[in-house]
C-alpha cells in the first residue's frame, strides 16, 4: 500500500481463502477453533479505554450448541454511557486534527492484523459465536472487514485530494472535519464486518464513535475492536459498550452532543430511534446524521427465457446460506408457469443435498442454527402459518428443533396468494416462498413485485431474453438498491457493488463506496486572498 500526493491510493479485494484440507489457513482455523472449544471468554466494556464491568452481567451462547457460552460480557448502564459519551467528545478535537494520513494508516494496519494474525481467532469466533460456515465467515468477518477498512482509508486519503477551483489572486481549499459530537454505531449479528464498519468508517473521517455491538456477536466484535486498538487507534475514538438497546438509545439520543447514527438493524428500532432524534432535536448542537439499514423482502423473477440451473443454484444460494439470515437473502421467487415443474424438480432434488448442522465439526455443512431462541420463535410462526394457511403448500423443510441449536431445516413454500403476508414481510431465516405465475403475464408481475413488500433492498432477474431485462430495470428502478441480472441477490463485494436500498431497507449510503464516507465529514471551504482588497466602491458606482 502506498500514496503519495495527488496519486491513487492502490487498493485491491482481499482475496478470499479456499479452506481445502491441509491448507495453512485450514490448519490455522483448525487450532484457533480448538482454542475455543467449551470455552467462554471474559469481554468488559471499554470506557475511556479502561475495561469496566457492571454487575449486569450476560451470556451470549453459540447457536448451533446453546448450552456453551462464548462469551460473558456485562450491559454498560445509563451512567457508564454517559461517561463513555464524555470521554467520547473530550478526545473529538485532538483525533479530529490528526492528519487524515495518520487516521487511515491506522486502518490499513488493522486490516493488515486481521488479513494476517489475527485471521484465524476472527473467523474461528464468528463460526462458533454467530454459527456462521467456514466460507460464511470468511467472506464477513475477513475478506469485508478488512476491505471496508482498506477501501474506506483510501477513499478518505483520496478524499483529501478533492479540491475546488482557485482563481487568482485567491486560493480555495477544502478541509474535510470530523462532526461536531459523537456518532452512535448500532451493529447487527450477522456480519462481523458491519459492526467493524459502523463504528470504523466514522472514525476514520475524524469522529469519535460509541459503538453498541449485538448481543449475539460480541465474541468477534469485540476481536475487531482489539484490532483497531492493536493497529494504534487511540482508546477514546470508539468505546465498546454492549448495552440494552432501548438504554442506550434513550441515552445517546438524550445528550446535546449527539451528532450522528449509524444503524444496522430491524426498521422498528430505527423509526423509534429517528423518532427519538427529532423529540430532541431542541437539545443538540447540530443536525444529527441519520444512516440506517434496515433488511429487505428480497426477490428472484424467472422469465421464461431464464436458465433453470442458474435460476435453482442462485436461488438455493440466496435463500439458504447463513440460513437466509442476510439483509439481501431471497425470500420470494416468482416463476413462468411453463419453467415451474422444471424449477421444482431441480430445486428439491438439490434441497436434499442441503446439509444443516454444526459447522466447526463438520465441514459439509451448508449452513447452521439461526441466531438465538427469538429468531427460532418467529421463524417458526411463519412456518405454522404455511401449515395452517388455505393458500400456502409446504413443498419441502420446515423440520425445527431447538433441543441442542436453535435448528430449522430449508423449507420452500409455494403460494396461491402473491399477497400473502410471506411474499410481503421480512422472515430472516431459511424459509423460501415461490409464487407461480402464467408466462404471458410478466409485465403484471414486474409491477406486483415492486408493490407487494415496503422494503427496497435487493433484487434479482433471471432472463436471456435483453428486452425483458432491460424492461425490468425501468419497472423495477426503485424495487432495489443491490439489482441482479442472471446472479443471486446476495454477495455484495466492497468497491465492486455498494450496498443499500432505500423504502422501508434504509438511507441508502451505499457503504463500501466512495459516497459513504461522505456522511461522517462536516466540510470547511476556506477561500485565501493574497493581495490588499482595494476599495470598497464598485466601478459602477464611480
Amino acid at each position: 500500500l502506498r500514496w503519495q500526493h495527488r496519486v491513487a491510493v492502490e487498493v485491491t479485494n482481499e482475496p478470499i481463502l479456499e479452506f481445502k484440507p491441509g491448507s495453512p489457513e485450514r490448519q490455522a482455523l483448525q487450532k484457533a477453533l480448538n482454542d475455543l472449544k467449551d470455552r467462554t471468554e471474559e469481554i468488559p466494556c471499554v470506557v475511556g479505554g479502561e475495561e469496566v464491568w457492571t454487575a449486569d452481567v450476560r451470556y451470549q451462547v453459540s447457536p448451533f450448541k446453546h448450552s456453551h457460552k462464548v462469551a460473558k460480557y456485562c450491559y454498560a448502564d445509563k451512567d457508564l454511557l454517559n461517561k463513555a459519551l464524555n470521554a467520547a467528545v473530550a478526545a473529538r478535537k485532538e483525533w479530529d486534527l490528526r492528519p487524515v494520513q495518520d487516521r487511515a494508516q491506522i486502518f490499513f494496519k488493522a486490516a493488515d492484523i486481521l488479513s494476517g494474525p489475527r485471521r484465524a481467532e476472527v473467523l474461528a469466533k464468528t463460526m462458533v459465536g454467530q454459527a456462521k460456515t467456514v466460507i460464511q465467515a470468511e467472506i464477513d468477518a475477513a475478506a469485508e472487514l478488512i476491505d471496508f477498512f482498506r477501501f474506506n482509508a483510501k477513499y478518505a486519503l483520496e478524499l483529501e485530494q478533492e479540491q475546488p477551483l482557485s482563481v487568482p489572486p485567491s486560493t480555495n481549499s477544502m478541509v474535510y472535519r470530523g462532526l461536531e459530537g459523537f456518532v452512535a454505531a448500532v451493529s447487527p449479528f450477522n456480519f462481523t464486518a458491519i459492526g467493524g464498519n459502523l463504528a470504523g468508517a466514522p472514525a476514520l473521517m475524524g469522529n469519535v464513535v460509541l459503538w453498541k455491538p449485538s448481543d449475539t456477536a460480541i465474541l468477534s466484535n469485540y476481536t475487531v475492536y482489539k484490532s483497531l486498538v492493536e493497529a494504534g487507534l487511540p482508546p477514546n475514538v470508539i468505546q465498546f459498550v454492549p448495552a440494552d438497546g432501548p438504554v442506550f438509545g434513550d441515552t445517546v439520543t438524550a445528550s446535546e452532543h449527539f451528532c450522528g447514527l449509524n444503524f444496522t438493524g430491524s426498521v422498528p428500532t430505527f423509526k423509534r430511534l429517528w423518532k427519538q432524534v427529532s423529540e430532541n432535536l431542541d437539545r443538540y448542537r447540530t443536525f444529527p446524521r441519520l444512516a440506517g439499514e434496515c433488511g429487505g423482502k428480497n426477490f428472484h423473477f424467472v422469465h421464461a427465457s431464464a436458465d433453470v440451473p442458474s435460476v435453482v443454484s442462485g436461488t438455493l444460494r440466496s435463500a439458504f446460506e447463513y440460513g437466509g439470515q442476510k439483509c439481501s437473502a431471497c425470500s420470494r421467487l416468482y416463476a413462468p408457469d411453463s419453467l415451474w415443474p422444471r424449477i421444482k424438480g431441480l430445486l428439491l432434488e438439490e434441497h436434499q443435498k442441503i446439509k444443516v448442522g454444526d459447522p466447526v465439526e463438520d465441514f459439509q455443512t451448508f449452513f447452521s442454527a439461526v441466531i438465538d431462541q427469538k429468531s427460532f420463535g418467529r421463524i417458526q410462526k411463519w412456518i405454522k402459518h404455511a401449515e395452517t394457511s388455505p393458500s400456502l403448500n409446504i413443498l419441502a423443510g420446515g423440520k425445527c428443533d431447538d433441543t441442542v441449536g436453535y435448528f430449522i431445516q430449508p423449507c420452500i413454500i409455494e403460494t396461491r396468494d402473491p399477497k400473502d403476508p410471506i411474499m410481503q414481510e421480512e422472515i430472516f431465516g431459511p424459509v423460501l416462498a415461490v409464487f407461480v405465475y402464467p408466462e404471458a403475464q410478466y409485465r403484471d408481475i414486474l409491477r406486483l413485485i415492486d408493490s407487494t413488500s415496503p422494503y427496497g433492498l435487493t433484487g434479482a432477474v433471471f432472463a436471456q431474453d435483453k428486452a425483458v431485462v432491460a424492461e425490468a430495470r425501468q419497472l423495477l428502478r426503485h424495487a432495489a438498491g443491490n439489482f441482479y441480472i442472471n446472479d443471486k441477490s446476495t454477495g455484495s463485494v466492497v468497491a465492486q457493488q455498494p450496498f443499500g436500498g432505500a423504502r422501508a431497507s434504509g438511507t441508502n449510503d451505499k457503504p463500501g463506496s466512495p459516497h459513504y464516507i461522505l456522511r461522517w465529514t462536516s466540510p470547511l471551504a476556506i477561500k485565501e486572498t493574497h493581495v490588499p482588497l482595494g476599495d470598497w466602491k464598485y466601478p459602477y458606482m464611480q
